[in-house]
């Protein structure tokens, strides 16, 4: 039924379109529209807002789009999550492997097969890029403190001035923390967002809240 209520509000688009410039029926924009609905799986109405407000530029609304849905998403993390599915993922030379348990709210969207492919991407990513934690928090500080010596012995032998050490050693500190973090890294098939923004605009498609509940990586 609801799908059925999209194409008839797409098709409202069109007519209204007409009515207000039968000589500059943007087919174009409708095209835009599709496009995006097919890249994005989002409806009708927030692309056509989003690329308004993008003066029809695709890339530009696909941005204003992922912005909105990270805001739905942090609506949607105070949800439970009770169901999931959980993926697994082996390299091609049987030397690595990852397991990860990928939490929503409902089982019809444990059953998406769009969500099953996100787990499934999520653990290959993990093989790929061996985060050791899940989120920056999660980092013990006893680990910081040990890189926070050899930074420092680093920028005393290379004679930093002593007024922008802490400066730098802020700096490394949250690089090292992302680099290690697997909501914080850059996702391995699209190093453009973060594995978190990814989940992120899945939440905003799919309309639950998602979360990694664990995850496991191990090699010979």
């Amino acid at each position: 039924m609801a799908k059925n209520y999209e194409v008839l509000y797409f098709f409202s688009l069109v007519f209204q379109k007409k009515r207000a410039n039968p000589k500059n029926i943007n087919t174009m924009s409708l095209e835009k529209i599709k496009s995006l609905r097919e890249r994005t799986g989002l409806g009708i109405a927030d692309i056509k807002k989003a690329l308004e407000e993008a003066e029809g530029n695709e890339e530009k609304a696909i941005e204003i789009l992922r912005k909105k849905g990270l805001k739905k998403a942090l609506k949607k993390s105070e949800k439970n999550t009770q169901e999931g599915t959980i993926a697994s993922y082996i390299h091609s030379n049987n030397q690595v492997g990852a397991i990860v348990k990928l939490l929503c709210e409902t089982d019809f969207v444990a059953r998406n097969e769009e969500f099953k492919t996100l787990a499934s991407d999520i653990a290959m990513h993990i093989v790929a890029m061996n985060p050791r934690y899940l989120r920056v928090e999660d980092v013990p500080e006893k680990i910081i403190e040990a890189e926070k010596e050899i930074w420092l012995d680093q920028l005393k032998a290379e004679k930093k001035p002593a007024e922008i050490i802490p400066k730098i050693i802020f700096g490394k500190e949250l690089k090292f923390k992302q680099e290690i973090s697997l909501l914080s890294q850059s996702f391995v098939k699209n190093p453009e967002q973060t594995v978190e923004n990814l989940i992120a605009e899945k939440i905003a498609k799919m309309g639950e809240n998602i979360r990694v509940g664990s995850f496991w990586r191990t090699e010979l």
